[in-house]
């Protein structure tokens, strides 16, 4: 794990924020800032600001949490076995801190949805330069 970003990026999060990316926790449904965010441009790790995802890719999946059918970078993905069915996890490729999870049943053509706390995201708009 990264901790020089931890600690450098972390000691600024609240204690939810906190508990979603290190403790792998989860928002409640529908409670995210961003589940029905419709501006452009790019969604980033909350912790280390690396984007993450393209609001061309958001879409409403109805599941109470953002949702993007690809993500930009190259996320972690690990299988969480906290419940059943095994899901995977996803996590920031540069600080390991927890997103949410992909499942295979997003739209096509790459069938997958990441579905991504909100609190584990911060948001940069596109620039139309």
């Amino acid at each position: 794990m990264h901790y020089d970003k931890i600690l450098s990026m972390g000691s600024k999060l609240s204690e939810e924020v906190s508990n979603i990316i290190w403790n792998k926790g989860t928002e409640p449904a529908f409670s995210g800032k961003y589940n029905y965010h419709d501006d452009e441009g790019y969604y980033l790790c909350v912790n280390c600001q690396l984007q993450l995802f393209h609001s061309s890719d958001k879409f409403d999946s109805g599941s109470g949490w953002p949702s993007f059918s690809e993500a930009v970078a190259d996320l972690i993905y690990l299988e969480d076995h906290s419940i059943e069915p095994v899901r995977v996890e996803v996590q920031c490729p540069s600080c390991e801190a927890h997103l949410g999870h992909v499942f295979d049943d997003g739209p096509l053509p790459s069938g997958q949805r990441y579905c991504i706390n909100s609190l584990a995201l911060d948001f940069e708009e596109e620039n139309d330069e």
